[in-house]
């Protein structure tokens, strides 16, 4: 029988979609072979497959589960041969004083009322020789092992890797679960955070709260705790809530995306914001992907598993394009703000290193 790297190499010679991806501290990684190149669009919300959604575009890509071949496979580990990439906060002085002038002009939009938060991002060129899948997505596997790991690929979208802390969504017997994360600082050993990263993660909080509020009938709410990603850590709360309907997944998706995490408050200003001043495309990076209304490794229905792509590139022939963002409130610095964004692209530089 072939193994899942022997398949995605027979099948990205032939050009064909296909999508790898272990969850958060499972030992199992799950890959879809899809059996034709046609791009489908995914316009049933209730339809079984895996979703790749964009930060901003009503075209969602989706790997069918009808048309594809699915290959589940014990995770295999590199605890031997990790090496990791020493944090830098120098930099291309431009794209430096290019993103700085971004998060000034965030936080004149925030002290004029107009928002209270924006998320500001920025992407990170590396050249490479020649990108190895499965060296890099085995690294994944053994340096984030709470993330959700995943590649891929699509001939007209293009080939996609991340490791991402952040659960967009859960949904399993009519019971949701997600998580509010923000505020980021390197690994310490203090147990308090400043006020600018504590308030940037109540307002995720609140909005989650408020938004699924019309889609449940309880909501229960962790109280934040900090947890580990890679070299930095978060705050985090968890949300768990009974479901008062289980067929509008389209409506709780499209209020809940993009969230506070990776957009800002109010989402709509926000994204204006971030859609008229960043001067790129995020594409893919802070969208959210995953199994929808099946689990692919039980075989169960109705159970969808979604997560917020974040710490995540894109891959080229020579280049990898590492997507890396932050946070801005009225109490951001903006030099600051720019060394966060170098602290969060280690995540994926970790794996492209041999």
């Amino acid at each position: 029988m072939i193994n899942l790297f022997e398949k995605i190499k027979t099948h990205k010679a032939q050009n064909l979609p296909f999508v790898i991806y272990s969850k958060p501290n499972s030992d199992k990684t799950i890959g879809l072979f899809q059996k034709n190149s046609q791009l489908y669009k995914l316009d049933d919300f209730q339809a079984k497959g895996f979703v790749f959604a964009p930060f901003h575009d009503d075209f969602i890509p989706f790997i069918p589960k009808d048309f594809s071949e699915v290959i589940i496979e014990n995770n295999y580990y590199l605890e031997n041969d990790l090496k990791k990439t020493t944090i830098s906060t120098q930099d291309d002085s431009f794209q430096k004083e290019q993103f700085e002038q971004l998060v000034e002009k965030a936080i004149q939009n925030i002290n004029l009322g107009l928002t209270e938060k924006i998320v500001v991002s920025r992407k990170e060129s590396v050249s490479i020789d020649l990108f190895d899948i499965e060296f890099s997505f085995k690294k994944m596997l053994s340096s984030y092992k709470s993330a959700f790991k995943y590649c891929f690929f699509h001939p007209k979208v293009g080939m996609w890797m991340g490791a991402t802390p952040e659960q967009f969504l859960k949904i399993e017997n009519n019971t949701l679960k997600t998580v509010a994360l923000a505020g980021t600082r390197l690994l310490t050993e203090n147990d308090n955070w400043e006020k600018k990263e504590v308030k940037e993660q109540q307002f995720v909080t609140d909005f989650i709260v408020s938004n699924i509020a019309e889609y449940v009938d309880k909501v229960e709410v962790s109280k934040p705790y900090t947890v580990k990603a890679g070299n930095i850590e978060h705050i985090k709360t968890d949300i768990e809530a009974k479901l008062n309907s289980e067929n509008d997944l389209e409506g709780l998706i499209n209020k809940m995306h993009p969230t506070p995490a990776v957009c800002g408050l109010s989402k709509d200003a926000a994204k204006d914001f971030i859609l008229k001043n960043e001067n790129y495309n995020r594409k893919y990076y802070s969208g959210f992907l995953g199994e929808l209304n099946f689990c692919f490794e039980t075989n169960q229905s109705l159970l969808s598993d979604l997560f917020v792509n974040l710490r995540c590139m894109e891959i080229t022939e020579t280049t990898a394009e590492i997507y890396i963002g932050c946070g801005i409130t009225k109490d951001s610095n903006p030099e600051k703000e720019y060394i966060e964004t170098k602290n969060k692209s280690v995540t994926m530089k970790n794996i492209l290193n041999k």
